[in-house]
């Protein structure tokens, strides 16, 4: 049976797919056959014993029939138990992950996604795996609760702050995938959404040779314009003019900005810098100390490409 058409599932893209589909299959018609026995029974009672004269008088208590009252906590007690073991061995089976899987530390925040490749040092804003590897996520959370969600691969845990998760898949076709937060975690909630590229091996090594240094060839206001999208400066900073949750950073170079308080400040290069490592210190009047920390997270190489993008936004 075609579940995905059936009952408007996402395409199947992982190794777990058709077996979570089958289950919640199974699921939907258990749900469809108990919901009829139950709501037809009711429907036969009501008109079985309607009172159908006024001075008809209502039945005497009927006592109880054991052999009823057995069958109707037996049966759903035993259907409940195998759903039990069904569901606890496909959740071990998602949640133990092979030895051979490619490991990714994922990292959510208000509101982007970022992915680490330990072992090639990449960095990237786009969850880039190969086709046919099993690949574990490492998840954690900078600021609130997340919930990390690949539809198509039936795969989804929540993101802590201060603690580890994990998940992990195999895809079993190529193409792009979209991923979502699943958990509201503030203003920008539905913005929180990336995509999961599944390449073939050739395509994911000739990406990784690319993408260990995403710097090359491009001057510092280019690197610093793809880290703008890629660090997710864009979910809060505008470069048009117009403010968002935090101030644009068009034309802000070299003027004199009020900060809450009533202090003023050059926005130069080690406001820039002290901005992104400690974003509390000075708040921009008229907006929230909402920006997590990015120390940690931009190296100073990232940090000077992000303040020579934000110069040429004049």
């Amino acid at each position: 049976m075609d579940t995905t058409k059936l009952f408007w599932l996402p395409e199947k893209a992982s190794t777990f797919a058709s077996n979570i589909d089958w289950v919640w299959t199974l699921y939907f018609w258990i749900s469809v056959a108990f919901f009829v026995i139950i709501i037809g029974a009711i429907v036969v009672f009501v008109f079985k014993y309607l009172r159908r004269r006024p001075e008809q008088l209502a039945t005497a208590q009927i006592t109880h029939n054991t052999v009823l009252e057995t069958t109707w906590t037996a049966i759903p007690l035993v259907i409940v138990m195998a759903l039990f073991v069904i569901g606890m061995k496909g959740y071990w089976n998602m949640r133990v992950a092979p030895s051979n899987a490619m490991v990714v530390d994922v990292t959510g925040r208000k509101w982007v996604w970022s992915f680490d490749y330990p072992d090639q040092g990449i960095s990237n804003d786009t969850l880039v795996v190969p086709v046919h590897q099993p690949v574990r996520l490492l998840m954690t959370s900078m600021d609130v609760l997340h919930s990390f969600s690949i539809p198509a691969f039936r795969a989804k845990a929540d993101v802590i702050p201060g603690r580890y998760n994990s998940l992990w898949f195999e895809a079993t076709k190529t193409g792009v995938f979209q991923v979502f937060c699943t958990q509201y975690c503030g203003t920008r909630h539905s913005y929180m959404w990336t995509a999961v590229k599944v390449v073939d091996p050739d395509t994911f090594n000739a990406w990784v040779a690319v993408a260990s240094d995403p710097s090359r060839g491009k001057t510092p206001a280019e690197f610093g314009a793809i880290l703008y999208t890629k660090k997710g400066c864009i979910a809060c900073h505008q470069v048009d003019g117009t403010a968002g949750i935090g101030p644009t950073w068009k034309g802000i170079w070299g003027t004199m900005v009020p900060l809450e308080g009533g202090r003023s400040v050059l926005v130069d290069s080690a406001y820039v810098r002290k901005s992104m490592l400690d974003p509390g210190a000075d708040i921009v009047k008229g907006f929230q100390n909402v920006m997590p920390t990015f120390e940690g997270v931009l190296s100073d190489k990232e940090i000077s490409a992000l303040t020579a993008y934000i110069i040429s936004l004049k």
